[in-house]
């Protein structure tokens, strides 16, 4: 987005379609997500090929024939990459108890303490850092998870009702003893995994020069970097990925994945996700020492980093520059920063682009009412990050539905914005009282990203 003065006092905004520079493509089909970015050599389409496969295809037990893909589990939350980022999108919720369970939401478990040498949370005994609801044959499924909605009802500012939806999740049918008491639950929703690598490429200076820890500026907003351990470093890193930016980088955030999600061990998380209480997790056979090799692993590193950014639609809408105008009254631009640009010496695909993601990276005092109250790192358990919300219109054409905020309970964008608390809650307040007129043209100009 470009903002200019005029000859009049009124501000004209332009927006520029090209949300990922010259890695945008002009696609609005189920596969809006999931193109590699113009711009790729031909061994690098290859090379985005290969790592396509390896995020979509299913993984098997070992020992398998297919040992390029064996070593599932022996407990885990999905078979693929792309079980849970359907089409690279966003995952699913859990439906209300009593429903079937789709894939795409967990839950990430730890107890108060961090680990001494890396800072992270320190994982519950028996069921370690990540509830795994699925397992191999002979072995047994760590739990089963269920949620109930909270319905609360609100009206917008000219009487207008809305409805929001509270989730409570339950955890049933523990296989290898209870909970910690004092156990910390995080629910956890797939997001969309396209633009990972632009945001990749963002200078780490331009990130923490938009922090504001104290609100020096005292405009009520306080992001805060989350510096955290970056395993392939061996030191601590500006956390960029996850709901609370608690992972470095792409491949890290691929190797994360692949072990908590899919229990597939690689050279950055070796450890197979067996607490000493799983006995029959610990004797099940593997996939190899790791089971994803680092050729592999590069492969999906590269095929995440090169996703294409879909092109903003209706830029010369006046109803959409309307709504990008009150976007910037109402204050959103304060943490959904709109413009950055990549660094010069990256992949070159990805350097020297003028991106506009909607996001700073940075972590945020959401309130109470987002809280999950399970810090990780620096992030304490208010703070989440400012997801990006280039691609957010057109999540309902890639997974059919959707789900926005770290838990789903959103149903729509209107509903993601009232639950905004905290450093939020003024620019959440500002849309809520609103005109219908004025939010109808703020949620088309999202809905146009």
């Amino acid at each position: 987005m470009l903002l200019t003065q005029g000859c009049s006092s009124t501000t004209q905004i332009s927006l520029d379609p090209n949300l990922g520079g010259e890695t945008t493509r002009v696609e609005t089909s189920q596969n809006s997500f999931g193109l590699p970015a113009p711009g790729l050599t031909n061994e690098e389409r290859r090379l985005f090929e290969r790592g396509d496969s390896f995020f979509t295809q299913n993984w098997v037990t070992a020992p398998a024939s297919t040992d390029a893909r064996d070593g599932l589990g022996p407990t885990f939350n999905a078979q693929s990459c792309s079980s849970c980022h359907g089409h690279d999108g966003r995952g699913f919720p859990l439906e209300d108890s009593g429903g079937d369970p789709r894939l795409g939401l967990l839950l990430r478990l730890s107890i108060p303490g961090v680990d001494p040498v890396t800072g992270k949370p320190n994982p519950d005994p028996n069921y370690g850092g990540q509830l795994q609801d699925r397992a191999i044959l002979d072995v047994a499924p760590e739990a089963t998870v269920s949620v109930e909605y909270q319905l609360i009802e609100g009206t917008y500012g000219d009487g207008t009702p809305y409805v929001l939806r509270k989730p409570t999740f339950s955890v049933e049918n523990l296989a290898y003893g209870p909970l910690s008491d004092d156990i910390m639950i995080s629910p956890r929703l797939a997001p969309q995994v396209m633009g990972v690598g632009l945001l990749e490429a963002i200078p780490e200076t331009d990130i923490i020069a938009n922090a504001d820890p104290d609100d020096v500026d005292g405009d009520g907003i306080s992001g805060r970097a989350n510096i955290v351990w970056d395993p392939k470093l061996g030191s601590k890193n500006l956390g960029r990925f996850g709901w609370k930016a608690e992972v470095s980088t792409v491949e890290n955030q691929v190797a994360e994945a692949f072990s908590g999600d899919i229990g597939i061990t690689s050279v950055l998380a070796p450890e197979q996700n067996c607490p000493a209480a799983q006995k029959s997790c610990a004797d099940s056979p593997n996939g190899g020492t790791p089971e994803l090799t680092d050729e592999r692993l590069g492969t999906v590193t590269f095929y995440n980093r090169t996703l294409s950014v879909p092109a903003m639609r209706d830029t010369e809408s006046s109803t959409v520059l309307a709504g990008a105008e009150r976007f910037h009254s109402m204050g959103c631009v304060s943490c959904h920063i709109d413009t950055f640009v990549t660094a010069a010496d990256g992949l070159p695909v990805l350097s020297n682009q003028t991106i506009h993601p909607y996001t700073d990276l940075l972590v945020h005092d959401m309130g109470p009412e987002l809280a999950d109250d399970r810090p990780i790192f620096e992030a304490d358990g208010q703070e989440w990050r400012t997801p990006p919300l280039w691609g957010l219109g057109l999540i309902d054409d890639v997974n059919g539905e959707r789900y926005l905020l770290h838990d789903g309970r959103a149903r729509t964008i209107e509903e993601a914005i009232l639950w905004h608390g905290g450093e939020a809650e003024t620019s959440a307040e500002n849309f809520r009282t609103a005109t219908k007129k004025e939010r109808d043209e703020v949620i088309m100009f999202l809905e146009a990203l």
